[in-house]
């Protein structure tokens, strides 16, 4: 005789109940999540590895988590399970209000991934833990508690979805532009607080149910386990996504700025995936997401690999997002199609959770020391479509009308080049190599219902551009770390002379963090350090006043501004990625440090960290040029940062800091500081009047705690030096606070 009770009650109420507490632990379980990475970011300098070893460590934990609930509701009875959940809760107490812990501070000669892995444990680990046994247990109580609907309690994980996705919007959007840190944590765990009493609510109903109609007069029915092979499917259906997830996220926030705003999108869209294929409509929108992933993967190719820097960022953002969302899509519109029976529920979803883990540890803990790029983000495009579901034998003559058609997509791409770029720039574009792959990308399109085919060409095709690149950019250094990709390039440029000229660049992801000139001009500062430039400028401007200054420098790059120095001076570099340092004073990549300042301080670590423990008014100049790849870390940019920064400046010191950014205005933050402290400020931002080798348009903020200080600077500027703008709209960033949708170009 089966114990579970009879599917009688139709109450909308209990379907409420459960919903309801699935909701609100998938809310707090996805704030919780942009609100600890925002807590976390400033002791790492704002790398987006932050981020990535943060989604690890909460998908390890939602692991245990659905671990806890199949073992808990397949090994004891149901007011044992009460009990023991209970107990948990209660110990997860002890962990409120969620805060960083006192006195933790990350390794400066060691990777910190899993220093960070432990103080998230340490710190949020009790209650994330019972915030991820909450869906699967909820779920398995569910189907138990004698509801019309309790045969099928899947699309609870809607509602469970749907919270998550709520939260993850409302962060960057209402959340954070309005609330400060402080105040989020604590309403966070009053928050937590009733969702306690939620779950309790749903347990004492769990319980009086079931004891009340625990006798069935219907046999037993048998139902057939899954197969290794089923769950083996589960597993690669499961594991794909996460990875890709991941991949796209390094992608998107190295590029713009290391903040919890642009982590949300690739998360929004997985998380958007689950709801729409467990909900009613599941089978028509898998039909549609099968048949669009390959017409989206056609320009998707062709743009986003081939030639990336053709299209407006927002364009090949777009392209990236579609096709990560339809490959997801696919996959877990697969997972849900074959889901089982809720006898083997929490099996279901543990499988999910461990092959989420599994995605996430794969591109954190491994990809970067067996890559030495994001090679990992390509790798897994090619298996996701290798999970395309398998498409029945077709006649000859359908693949024959299928081939014709897939030349049409690629002449549509090759068309809206031409109209769009116009024929002046196609040579830049459509050279035989470009052509010839871009026609590839098309032929792909006829192998859609062939899954391997479709996914081998897409492979060699994509892993064929990434070589190409690689071999055309002439990389001679290429090293991963856990703040980016670091990479040393030769190439060639037309001197004064217009005859060809080596030099050297540096790169931190895609954007360029320094050069320097081989030939006569090896000691002569470029790119956003260069003398017609503001730097230049400034130090022009000083000449008379600077032979003994102290000299701090936040952010080394290249080190092209060591090149100002003066035998006199002291300068200190503070750089937070020990290979950077490697990198700048190696004389076979480049030579300003070996030749200008050989002496210098090398301080390793995060710049807020290191310079709290410097004297006070130790620097004449304190220079601020820390970037993660194109983005200045948020925290760098603060009230309380700056007043840091002031208190390490002598009473005549300057404050010089770097702006420049294709994405958001910093120049905002940086006009509203100075008003609301009270400091003098002068702004330029650089477009060189004439063409000159490696000199580039630039931003540069200079503050003084006097306006006197700061007139050598805005006499001799010519009018180049601006006082800054006022902001009435802006709102001050603080640590408690930031807003970059605000300062959004």
């Amino acid at each position: 005789m089966s114990n579970t009770p009879s599917s009688s009650d139709r109450s909308l109420s209990l379907i409420i109940l459960f919903a309801g507490t699935l909701f609100v632990s998938a809310t707090l379980m996805f704030i919780l999540q942009p609100l600890y990475g925002k807590l976390m970011l400033p002791l790492l300098g704002g790398s987006p590895a932050v981020w990535n070893t943060c989604m690890v460590f909460y998908q390890m934990l939602l692991f245990f988590g659905y671990l806890y609930a199949h073992l808990l509701s397949t090994r004891f009875a149901h007011t044992r399970q009460i009990q023991i959940h209970a107990a948990i809760i209660l110990i997860s107490l002890i962990a409120l209000p969620v805060a960083l812990p006192d006195s933790m501070s990350p390794p400066t000669d060691s990777n910190p991934t899993l220093w960070l892995v432990w103080t998230l444990f340490i710190s949020i680990g009790l209650p994330f833990f019972v915030l991820s046994t909450t869906s699967t247990l909820l779920q398995k109580w569910f189907s138990h508690v004698g509801h019309h609907t309790s045969h099928d309690p899947y699309y609870l994980y809607v509602a469970s979805n749907s919270g998550s996705l709520l939260a993850l919007l409302s962060y960057p959007f209402i959340i954070e532009p309005n609330i400060g840190l402080n105040a989020q944590k604590s309403i966070w765990s009053i928050g937590y607080i009733a969702l306690i009493v939620l779950i309790a609510a749903c347990g004492w109903y769990f319980v009086r149910n079931y004891l009340q109609d625990k006798v069935s007069d219907e046999p037993e029915k048998v139902v057939e386990a899954p197969s290794t092979l089923a769950k083996l499917h589960w597993l690669a259906l499961a594991f794909v996504p996460s990875s890709l997830l991941l991949g796209l996220t390094n992608f998107v926030s190295t590029d713009i700025a290391a903040v919890p705003l642009l982590w949300i999108i690739p998360l929004t869209l997985y998380l958007l995936s689950f709801t729409l294929v467990f909900s009613r409509w599941a089978k028509p929108i898998q039909r549609v997401s099968v048949f669009l992933q390959p017409i989206v993967l056609l320009p998707f190719i062709a743009y986003s690999f081939i030639n990336p820097a053709i299209l407006p960022y927002w364009l090949d953002l777009t392209l990236h997002l579609s096709a990560f969302f339809l490959a997801v899509m696919v996959c877990h519109g697969e997972l849900a199609k074959h889901r089982p029976h809720t006898a083997y529920l929490t099996l279901f979803y543990l499988i999910m959770s461990f092959a989420g883990m599994l995605g996430g540890m794969f591109n954190t803990f491994i990809a970067p020391f067996i890559f030495n790029g994001i090679y990992e983000y390509p790798l897994m495009i090619v298996a996701a479509l290798l999970l395309r579901p398998a498409a029945q034998r077709q006649s000859n003559e359908q693949w024959k009308i299928w081939g014709m058609q897939a030349i049409f997509p690629a002449l549509i791409l090759l068309l809206g080049g031409l109209i769009y770029y116009g024929v002046s720039d196609l040579g830049a574009y459509m050279d035989n190599i470009g052509t010839a792959l871009i026609l590839f990308a098309g032929l792909s399109y006829a192998f859609r219902k062939q899954v391997v085919s479709l996914a081998l060409l897409t492979g060699v095709i994509i892993f064929f551009i990434v070589g190409l690149r690689v071999t055309m950019s002439n990389t001679i250094y290429k090293e991963r770390t856990f703040f980016g990709v670091l990479s040393v390039r030769d190439s060639v440029l037309l001197n004064e002379q217009g005859k060809p000229e080596k030099y050297k660049e540096l790169f931190h992801g895609t954007t360029k963090h320094g050069a320097q000139r081989l030939a006569s001009h090896v000691q002569e500062p470029l790119t956003y350090y260069s003398r017609p430039g503001p730097m230049g400028q400034l130090f022009k401007a000083y000449d008379a006043v600077d032979e003994k200054w102290q000299v701090g420098v936040v952010g080394l790059g290249a080190g092209a501004l060591a090149c100002y120095a003066k035998p006199q001076q002291a300068w200190t570099f503070f750089e937070i990625d020990p290979v950077v340092v490697e990198i700048a004073k190696n004389p076979e990549y480049f030579s300003y440090l070996q030749r200008c300042t050989p002496k210098a301080a090398m301080v390793i670590g995060d710049a807020r960290l290191s310079l709290e423990s410097e004297p006070a008014e130790k620097f004449d100049l304190l220079v601020i040029d820390a970037f993660s790849s194109d983005s200045v870390p948020t925290h760098l940019l603060t009230q309380e940062a700056l007043q840091l920064y002031f208190s390490k400046i002598s009473s005549n010191g300057l404050l010089a800091f770097h702006i420049t950014n294709r994405h958001l205005e910093l120049k905002k933050v940086l006009s509203d500081h100075a008003k609301q402290l009270h400091y003098a400020a002068l702004i330029q931002e650089f477009k060189p009047k004439q063409e000159i080798p490696l000199v580039v348009a630039t931003d540069w903020f200079v503050l003084a705690k006097n306006e006197e200080d700061l007139k050598p600077l805005y006499k001799n500027g010519l009018g180049r030096w601006q006082k800054p703008g006022l902001y009435f709209d802006m709102k001050p960033w603080t640590d408690d606070f930031t807003n970059i949708v605000g300062i959004w170009k």
